[in-house]
């Protein structure tokens, strides 16, 4: 699925981040091994700079657990404000 420029732009003003570095993200969720901790932990890294939230360790190592542990939610937003509290 190829997207345009367009939808990028629009992410881009969204969210402030631009079409190269969504582009890079995806390429390591692609190509990652995601039941791989280091890879879980870069990618939480990545998330966490791009959007400039912080992640704790404990809030970090809380995501990598659930995520080895095939416990991901089917309504991923649902959880993430979960454990922002």
């Amino acid at each position: 699925m190829a997207f345009s420029d367009n939808f990028f732009k629009k992410i881009e003003k969204k969210t402030n981040v631009d079409k190269d570095t969504i582009l890079s993200l995806a390429s390591k969720l692609q190509q990652g091994n995601m039941k791989d901790e280091n890879t879980l932990k870069e990618v939480i890294q990545d998330i966490s700079r791009i959007t400039g939230r912080e992640v704790s360790k404990e809030k970090e190592q809380k995501i990598i657990d659930t995520v080895l542990s095939n416990g991901v939610p089917k309504n991923l937003d649902k959880y993430l404000d979960d454990i922002e509290n």
